[in-house]
């Protein structure tokens, strides 16, 4: 695929993602956490605080283990936000529960098995050619409204600088304010 077509290919899927303003979709997804694959998690359970949901393509890759290293090791920065923090991804829940004891995360990653991609593609973020999801962020405010949203290159780790930026306009905007659209 040339250069064109690729950005291209980015730009529908940011253009399908779901925009700020939008109520997020409710899931409920097998939850791996701490090397255990146990129980699920709801986005209904979120609720009353602001949420960052990182899907990304799938364990074991070099970039997705870089990228959710990064919200592990920002975790309290994140939590000082009053943010809750779950990784996506398409992979199984014994799969996650082995790669969170491996990278020794300290949040919960929710199964998108089965159907597989469903709650990607909720959220507007499935890679159908592939079998797995963008690299992409959504920060959600306490009522699952989406807050700000962004589609990484799926082979660049998109850090957490405009996750942090979300939150902290999050914290200063009144409840009744509008949407923010933050820029990563």
């Amino acid at each position: 695929m040339d250069e064109r077509a690729t950005r291209a290919q980015q730009s529908e899927t940011t253009a399908r993602a779901l925009e700020p303003g939008t109520q997020a979709p409710e899931f409920e997804l097998p939850k791996a956490e701490s090397g255990r694959a146990e129980g699920t998690l709801s986005l209904a359970e979120l609720r009353g605080q602001p949420a960052v949901l990182v899907f990304y393509p799938a364990d074991w890759s070099p970039v997705c283990g870089e990228e959710l290293a990064v919200f592990n090791e920002l975790l309290p920065d994140l939590q000082e936000h009053g943010a809750r923090v779950v990784g996506i991804s398409v992979d199984g829940p014994w799969s996650h529960a082995a790669f969170t004891e491996r990278r020794n995360l300290h949040f919960p990653l929710l199964a998108d098995f089965e159907p597989k991609g469903g709650v990607a593609r909720q959220y507007g973020v499935y890679r159908a050619p592939d079998g797995t999801s963008e690299r992409a962020l959504f920060v959600l405010d306490g009522d699952g409204i989406v807050r700000w949203s962004y589609v990484s290159p799926v082979g660049v780790n998109p850090g957490a600088d405009g996750i942090l930026e979300a939150l902290e306009a999050l914290a200063t905007s009144s409840p009744k304010s509008a949407p923010s659209s933050i820029e990563a």
